[in-house]
């Protein structure tokens, strides 16, 4: 049976706003992952005096839903501050759309997760987060678990690609040592998202990412 939107869906499904890629941009964050069927990259320029968002756009793989919601989130986040856009939820969004079928709800919680960490690498970068916790071996865990394998479209930790055997934390620099070679097609992909969720950590210097071979 075909799933029923609502016509808010619909026109940001076929005329989404803030689509693209900032080149320049100040923040960053893709969750999901095309193989498990959706994807959200989500990208902020940010007015360092005021933290308002002055300009944010996306980029989607996926259903409607998922479409919609990165179109939508992007309409709502964009000129308010970054403790306002934290603010907005996943029901949030799925109201300003009308309502969203239940069996797409993770759609627009996908989005507004990627909001989120986008909103979080902007103050990792900028040093603006309050609570510095010291970089252990479980907070690169925690933040690999984010980190798609793009064959199975599950994280690289669950497929165990990475092992905790496999991190190292000493004096600022991560290693990662992840079990593909390094020739293999998706490789340079895995290491740039593993740099991107690290490398932003207020104690980290560097971060290195090996291949088996």
């Amino acid at each position: 049976m075909p799933i029923a939107y609502s016509e808010i869906v619909m026109e940001h499904f076929k005329h989404p706003r803030n689509v693209g890629e900032i080149e320049d941009h100040d923040g960053k964050a893709i969750e999901g992952s095309p193989a498990c069927g959706d994807m959200v990259a989500v990208y902020l320029k940010v007015d360092p005096e005021s933290h308002r968002i002055d300009d944010i756009k996306f980029e989607s793989y996926g259903c409607a839903s998922n479409i919609a919601t990165g179109s939508i989130i992007t309409e709502m986040a964009k000129g308010k501050t970054l403790e306002e856009a934290k603010g907005i939820s996943w029901k949030m969004a799925s109201e300003a759309l009308g309502g969203l079928p239940p069996i797409k709800t993770h759609c627009s919680v996908l989005a507004v997760d990627g909001l989120r960490a986008a909103i979080q690498n902007y103050e990792e970068r900028q040093g603006l987060i309050e609570e510095q916790v010291p970089t252990t071996i479980e907070v690169v865990r925690k933040r690999l678990k984010r980190v798609m394998n793009p064959l199975t479209g599950l994280d690289v930790i669950r497929t165990k690609l990475v092992s905790e055997e496999d991190i190292q934390v000493q004096d600022g620099i991560v290693r990662v040592v992840v079990d593909l070679p390094s020739h293999h097609q998706f490789a340079s992909n895995i290491r740039e998202e593993i740099v991107e969720k690290i490398e932003p950590l207020w104690d980290i210097d560097k971060v290195e990412v090996d291949f088996t071979e």
